[in-house]
Order: structure tokens, then sequence, then C-alpha cells
């Protein structure tokens, strides 16, 4: 990944939208002012199929705090 750090909070109404282009697909993240757009080159699959991982991680732990079952870090 070539280098940006940058952190946002998701909404309940954040919207996703995927772009397909002739030799890469962009993720947009959002549907404001600001939006986080991610953009992947053909061979990069693998690395947007982890990501989609790693989010479904996240919201099954939201899930477990949200109902008391997870555990947060102090």
């Amino acid at each position: 990944m070539r280098a940006l750090t940058t952190s946002a909070h998701l909404e309940p109404d954040t919207g996703l939208r995927v772009n397909v282009f002739s030799s890469f697909v962009s993720l947009r993240i959002g549907t404001g002012l600001i939006d986080i757009v991610l953009m992947a080159n053909v061979g990069t699959s693998e690395v947007l199929r982890s990501l989609a991982k790693a989010a479904e991680e996240a919201a099954c732990l939201l899930d477990d705090i949200a109902d008391g079952t997870g555990e947060v870090p102090r």
C-alpha cells in the first residue's frame, strides 16, 4: 500500500460503492464531503478478501461488545 494514514468514524448510514475501471476497481467508503477510496489493481484481489475478512471479524466483535459477551480492552 502506498502511504497514507487516516481515521474516520463509521456511521450506520455510511455508504459503500464499487466502481469498475479498465484495469482496476475502486471501493468508496462514504457518501459525504469526505470519502475514503481504495483502488485495487489486477493481482490484489487477495488483499480485498483479507480486508473483507478483517471487516467481518470487527463487526462480530462489535456485536459481542453490544450484547455484553465481548471483552473490551482496558
